[in-house]
């Protein structure tokens, strides 16, 4: 069931996603209430799970990662997927996200890779996994667009 967030929490919330680090005190400000009252709901937030966590946006290439990829997998029967679904976040650091989709693929998995030979050790890395018939690789050439859904 979905919970139920009123005017005030999604002002709480649009704060939060354009600074996490927003204080407590300038939150409460902005939207008329008192910081114990702020600090309350956010809590209720983080428990019911709407806020999941807070992150730094980190710039990628500058730190000598310049290779951002989308990589389609096809796996041959649910028991293999099952098996790759278990242990996808601790498969490999390049990993960075993956999604369950429709269409061609099983799944899609983001991948972040300091260069093209560590994004073929990657691809080869996947391609000995029990079930993966093909993989199909898009590399990204630059982010036009990348922001956080408003609230």
């Amino acid at each position: 069931m979905a919970y139920n967030i009123d005017s005030i929490d999604k002002q709480i919330l649009s704060i939060l996603l354009n600074n996490a680090r927003t204080s407590y005190s300038d939150i409460s400000k902005y939207v008329g209430l008192k910081s114990p009252s702020v600090i309350e709901r956010i809590k209720k937030m983080e428990i019911e799970g709407i806020i999941k966590g807070y992150y730094v946006d980190i710039d990628y290439q500058k730190i000598g990662y310049d290779i951002i990829a989308f990589i389609g997998l096809i796996i041959d029967d649910a028991q293999h997927e099952e098996s790759f679904r278990a242990k996808i976040s601790s498969f490999d650091d390049s990993i960075v996200e993956c999604y369950e989709v429709s269409g061609d693929f099983t799944l899609i998995i983001k991948v972040i890779t300091k260069n093209t030979q560590t994004l073929s050790s990657l691809l080869k890395k996947l391609k000995k996994q029990p079930g993966f018939q093909e993989t199909h690789t898009i590399i990204v050439f630059s982010t036009v667009c990348e922001k956080k859904r408003p609230i």
